[in-house]
């Protein structure tokens, strides 16, 4: 992968202890989870790192409680807003709720039922605008504007990637032999956290990130040396659907992140199955994708190289499973 050098944020060991403590008293401690099923297909010591069982059903928790635990309280009294595909909804309607603060949440149009649905069962108000998530984040900050609202980044915020890397800090202490990391990639805030995280603790880690070949924004990115928007997008998984990640993100990922790979949708949904019938767990797309990288052989490593897959989360929307064909 090119590196041209980008400067930017670094976050440090004592940020993303200081970010657990915030964090950690309103989080589960998810499982590592051993796959000999895994291991055996790649040929690598794998370990599944089983955030799908976070409250809310993804990681996505961790950043917002962060993020509004270090807020004034005008701020707070203000309200908080955000635009998310569902998961960074959940996440900050979960952490405003616990900090007495409002919350709105902007979502896509084509966002999926049960996240709308589990968005407002925890307090929040939705507004439906658009029809991917850039979409909806411009009208979030039209609303913050308009009504004063506190804007909570889904992935381009130091405090919330500081959350998001409280996530690295477990899989070191559950897994510190790991040589490898294999996180997905939609903005980039989770492996932005993960990436400066673990390799605080050990700056030798590999870590790998994974996008849909439909919306290789960061890959680009970090090419570039800088951000770029995608021209179009062929990806239908929501997590994953970004046509532009942010400029902490693209910083931290070109400085951090060892390498990108990508993969069509079709084998992100593949990765879905296969964790559903030998693993017996539920994930969403991009919380797959890792997985799907291994079993399409994309991350390059001696055999029982100690490898951790991320699965970000369990939100599944069943519904893109139908319809859809394998080649």
């Amino acid at each position: 992968m090119k590196r041209k050098g980008i400067p930017g944020l670094t976050l440090t060991r004592a940020d993303f202890e200081a970010a657990r403590r915030h964090v950690a008293p309103h989080v589960y401690r998810t499982p590592m989870l051993t796959s000999r099923s895994l291991s055996e297909v790649c040929g690598l010591d794998v370990r599944l790192k089983a955030e799908l069982f976070q409250r809310g059903g993804s990681y996505k928790v961790r950043g917002p409680l962060n993020k509004i635990a270090k807020l004034s309280d005008e701020e707070r009294a203000r309200g908080v807003i955000c635009s998310s595909a569902g998961n960074h909804a959940q996440g900050v309607a979960i952490a405003a709720r616990h900090y007495g603060v409002r919350a709105v949440v902007v979502m896509a149009e084509n966002a999926t039922r049960s996240k709308i649905a589990a968005t407002k069962g925890y307090g929040a108000r939705v507004v439906l605008h658009g029809n991917i998530w850039d979409e909806a984040n411009r009208r979030a900050l039209e609303l913050v504007e308009e009504e004063g609202f506190t804007y909570v980044h889904p992935f381009d915020d130091p405090d919330l990637i500081a959350g998001q890397g409280t996530l690295g800090l477990e899989i070191m202490e559950q897994f510190p032999e790991a040589e490898v990391v294999v996180v997905p990639i939609g903005g980039g805030g989770l492996i932005s956290g993960i990436a400066m995280a673990v390799k605080s603790v050990k700056p030798g880690i590999r870590v790998i990130g994974v996008e849909s070949s439909g919306a290789p924004a960061m890959k680009r990115s970090v090419e570039a040396g800088g951000c770029v928007t995608l021209d179009e997008m062929g990806c239908i998984i929501d997590g994953l659907r970004v046509m532009r990640v942010g400029d902490h993100t693209c910083s931290v990922v070109s400085r951090f992140v060892d390498e990108i790979v990508t993969l069509p949708d079709e084998r992100i949904f593949d990765a879905v199955l296969w964790l559903m019938t030998r693993a017996k767990l539920v994930t969403e797309g991009a919380a797959a994708s890792p997985v799907g990288a291994l079993l399409e052989g994309l991350v390059d490593a001696p055999p029982g190289t100690k490898t951790v897959c991320v699965l970000s989360g369990g939100n599944l929307d069943v519904e893109q499973l139908r319809g859809l064909s394998w080649n």
